[in-house]
């Protein structure tokens, strides 16, 4: 009936602007009792991540399970939200800024994780509004800036909570704010606080109607006139608070309470009554019990909460053998007590410091009830888990410059760790940032011996193609053009890997030449080739004179072409042939003396002699021309 008998209105809008996809996103959901509204801001410069989406639906959903005002409820629904974007399949790391509230119509209660900002409207005033977490705000806190500053600061989007933390993830979570008729619940993100500051919005908050779709267009027409050039993606809600809810049955339900109230102080009477008749009977049982129960709390207020939880145990089961409502009552308080420490001191004991933070937040919530019981030990123990978390906070800081590669603020970081550490003799966190110092300066060592390296490969690449370069000229001078060719390829490939463009064109022009002396060359080389086989066919003729003419020809091409050898096997051809045209010409003259011989001796008788072969026979000399 809280709903139905109150008036909440909600507008928004939610734009991309200059991106290409809009990645914030607002939800929201109102049931009879309670009312959750999340708005939710993608840091992760991701167009086609969904963390705003995946974020807001986990919060939702998380309240709908158990829809309550409760700190834990909206610590369950930002870890919910936060764990939604952990285990979110994606290629990178998303990551988001989300502010959650909840309401039971009458209060308001927020959580924040990011740089989203909330106000709350009443009168035209700003009465609550939201702070940043980021390096920023802190900066202003420590009046390092002015607070009108932060929104234009460079470490404005330098958070140190947001969603898709894996560790050391701790929201902001507000206490029960009352809500009154006329109220307005601002919320939005960062592209419209960074270009509209915070009295141009109560402005128009003043002004503003009870129609809260125009106040979200006021806004949004403010925001685009002024055309900022790097206006992103950006999203507004605004819920106005016309009525509370107000119950009907208020006298009533006092009227109920005041009567029971008298009826649990008369069973009390009764219940003491009993117990002072029955006393003698039972005075040794409940003068242990008594005992115990201080014991307990000696042993709490001694901080050994272990012996503590023994003495507390027996003490619950001596009050309920004895029927000790009130004792059971009290025990029961010590109990939860006693177990939030020890389930507290566990995790810190084991280096969950962030969840041994949250259990001695509720230990200390416990203690109240306890008439703050263990109280100074379980605020000693807050400010420990705060000065550890801070000393991995400066770590983690360090380690997102470090991946940066920002080196000398990582090491600042890591040396204020390491100095906020020793203040607390926190010796696990001091060696912690020890390890990440000695870490840094590996990788800084590291980095400067990679870029040694990789100018000595740059200029031993540019050696060795300057290298090929030289050994392509030689050749190209030699006349061994396939050669330069070979090595001009291997300069070119050298001053691509180089991105040396000047150079690849210069050495694109010597292989074009080195590739037209080649084609020249073949061609010389076939010329000479065909020369080399006439002379062959003529000196197989007999005809040596055209012979040697053929085998000059293409002697001198060769020697043109600077092929020494082909020169030198050329040069054996032709000392082969000179011996074949001697051996042809004495054979001509033994032919010749013997012809004249057999003439003279034609006048006289003799006894006739074998004629040799005649010339050009099978069993004769080659003809001579």
């Amino acid at each position: 009936m809280r709903k139905q008998n109150s008036e909440f209105l909600t507008a928004f809008t939610s734009e991309a602007s200059n991106d290409i996809k809009n990645t914030d996103y607002f939800g929201y959901v109102e049931l009879d009792q309670f009312a959750c509204y999340v708005i939710a801001d993608g840091i992760d410069d991701q167009l086609e991540a969904v963390s705003a989406r995946l974020a807001v639906s986990a919060a939702v959903s998380a309240f709908s399970e158990d829809p309550s005002m409760q700190k834990k409820t909206l610590r369950r629904c930002l870890k919910a939200a936060n764990q939604a974007l952990i285990t979110a399949k994606s290629k990178l790391k998303l990551k988001a800024s989300l502010t959650i509230v909840i309401t039971d119509y009458v209060r308001i209660r927020y959580g924040q994780a990011g740089n989203i900002r909330l106000r709350l409207y009443r009168d035209g005033f700003v009465k609550e509004q939201s702070l940043d977490q980021s390096l920023a705000v802190d900066l202003a806190k420590a009046d390092k800036i002015s607070q009108d500053k932060v929104a234009q600061h460079e470490e404005r989007n330098n958070l140190y909570t947001y969603l898709g933390q894996e560790r050391n993830f701790s929201p902001y979570i507000s206490k029960k704010i009352k809500l009154t008729n006329t109220d307005v619940i601002a919320l939005y993100t960062r592209d419209v606080w960074e270009h509209i500051d915070e009295g141009e919005l109560k402005d128009v908050f003043a002004d503003a109607t009870d129609k809260p779709e125009e106040t979200v267009a006021n806004i949004e027409d403010l925001l685009l006139s002024r055309q900022p050039e790097d206006l992103r993606k950006y999203t507004l809600a605004v819920v106005f608070v016309n009525k509370i809810y107000q119950d009907p049955n208020k006298r009533r339900k006092m009227k109920k309470i005041i009567i029971a109230i008298v009826v649990v102080l008369v069973v009390i009477a009764l219940v003491i009554v009993l117990v002072l008749f029955f006393q003698k009977r039972r005075q040794g049982k409940i003068a242990n019990m008594q005992k115990k129960y201080m014991d307990t709390i000696e042993y709490i207020q001694m901080n050994n909460y272990v012996r503590a939880q023994e003495c507390c145990n027996q003490t619950a089961d001596l009050a309920q053998s004895l029927h000790d409502k009130k004792m059971q009552t009290e025990t029961g308080i010590c109990l939860k007590l006693i177990e939030a420490v020890i389930a507290a001191d566990e995790l810190m004991s084991t280096g969950e410091y962030s969840q041994a933070q949250s259990g001695y937040r509720e230990a200390a919530i416990r203690a109240r009830y306890a008439d703050n019981l263990g109280l100074d030990y379980i605020n000693d123990q807050l400010a420990r888990t705060a000065g550890y978390i801070s000393v991995y906070d400066y770590i983690y800081l360090g380690d997102s410059l470090a991946e940066k590669r920002l080196y000398d603020a990582a090491e600042e970081k890591y040396l204020e760790a390491r100095a906020q550490a020793a203040r607390l003799y926190f010796d696990k966190g001091r060696d912690a940032a020890v390890s990440a110092l000695d870490k840094l300066y590996e990788d800084k060592e590291e980095e400067k011996a990679a870029k040694e390296e990789e100018r000595q490969e740059q200029l031993a690449a540019e050696d060795s193609a300057a290298n090929y370069v030289t050994q392509g000229d030689t050749a190209y001078a030699q006349g061994d053009y396939e050669s330069a060719k070979v090595h001009y390829v291997g300069a070119l490939q050298k001053y691509e890997e180089l991105g040396d463009e000047a150079q690849k064109e210069v050495i694109e022009g010597k292989l074009a030449a080195a590739e037209e002396k080649c084609a020249l060359k073949e061609t010389q080389a076939e010329e000479a080739q065909d020369y080399t086989a006439q002379a062959a066919e003529a000196m197989a003729d007999g005809a040596y004179t055209d012979a040697k003419k053929y085998y000059l020809l293409a002697r001198d091409i060769y020697a043109g072409m600077k092929d020494d050898d082909k020169v030198k096997e050329i040069e054996r051809k032709m000392e082969l042939l000179d011996m074949k045209k001697e051996e042809a010409a004495k054979a001509k003259e033994n032919v010749d003396s013997d012809l004249e011989e057999a003439t003279d001796q034609t006048t006289e008788p003799v006894e006739s002699e074998p004629v040799p072969p005649a010339l050009g026979t099978e069993e004769g000399l080659p003809n001579v021309e």
